[in-house]
């Protein structure tokens, strides 16, 4: 299957699902192909057709990306260098969880979530710890007898009391033994932030500093990022904006319609700062806003007022 089509079949899934989903980006270099919403569960989604070409850098924008937007980094794939994704399994690459389209599928229009997750040594389940150290001193049993039962040490069912995962034959010997059902389904939609990176650890995107200089001025936090059709999220308590810089082109109005579309899924502004404005104030639903008119604004509201009013112009 050509990327496109699995794309669209991982757009279409989502669709089904209820999600509010964007349209396929079609700009060179973006790190993430869709983004769709539902309620308040937002996902950023990478869709590869052999997932090993997901690469480090690619992960660390999906990441700032999804801390930005509060959403979850995911890779949709079909295949890796080692044969095809098994449906019913979560892979992970950088700390970012990788399915199949068919696992996605189960997940959300059968509520079939997967129970398996891979990692280095094989494939693991997810046990429920505090529950297994309950049942087993309910029960009177030591770590050594339930030990015996799984076929590993008293150090590892330590372990598994602790929360780490268990291999698959074990975790169903102490199921089937204790009678209750200690392994528990696999979120891929559960992300954790990763420790943040040293700024020598992270490029930086670039910005115009003038513009920067004003929204943090005005009380926004400006938050860079890369691979992204636009160059920042600019928040304070009352909004959030997808920023971007930039000469008022055609390139630019590329760029804002993506943006447009993202921040409609988002329920968020969209924003294109440029030096020098032409005619428009507007593409789509992403207000162009000059380095001139930024200067002269003096409060917060007064952006996002300009903003919104300028967004809702067609």
């Amino acid at each position: 299957m050509g990327r496109n089509e699995l794309i669209n079949t991982t757009r279409a899934i989502l669709a089904k699902a209820g999600f509010d989903v964007s349209s396929a980006l079609t700009i060179r270099g973006i790190c993430f192909d869709v983004v769709a919403r539902l309620d308040q569960k937002v996902l950023i989604v990478k869709v590869l057709s052999n997932v090993d070409a997901f690469s480090k850098e690619n992960a660390s924008e999906m990441k700032t990306l999804a801390d930005a937007l509060g959403a979850t980094p995911l890779v949709v794939g079909e295949r890796s260098s080692a044969g095809g994704l098994e449906t019913g399994i979560v892979y992970s690459r950088f700390n970012i969880s990788i399915i199949s389209n068919e696992t996605l599928a189960e997940l959300l229009l059968e509520d079939t979530p997967p129970f398996i997750f891979a990692a280095p040594g094989g494939l693991y389940v997810k046990l429920d710890g505090s529950l297994l150290r309950q049942a087993r001193e309910s029960m009177g049993l030591s770590l050594g007898a339930v030990a015996d039962i799984a076929g590993v040490s008293r150090r590892t069912i330590q372990m598994y009391e602790s929360g780490m995962g268990a291999m698959i034959d074990a975790a169903l010997r102490i199921e089937e033994s204790l009678g209750l059902p200690i392994i528990e389904p696999i979120d891929p939609f559960e992300h954790r932030a990763d420790d943040p990176e040293s700024p020598e650890e992270r490029q930086q995107a670039p910005v115009d500093t003038f513009a920067v200089n004003q929204l943090c001025n005005l009380g926004f936090s400006v938050r860079p990022v890369l691979r992204s059709p636009f160059e920042a999220v600019s928040s304070n308590s009352q909004a959030l904006m997808l920023t971007g810089f930039g000469p008022d082109d055609e390139r630019l109005a590329q760029r804002a319609l993506v943006a447009s579309d993202i921040a409609r899924i988002m329920d968020n502004f969209s924003i294109i700062i440029v030096e020098r404005k032409h005619d428009r104030d507007s593409i789509d639903s992403t207000a162009v806003v000059s380095n001139e008119e930024l200067e002269r604004i003096d409060a917060p509201e007064e952006l996002t007022d300009l903003v919104a009013e300028r967004g809702t112009r067609k």
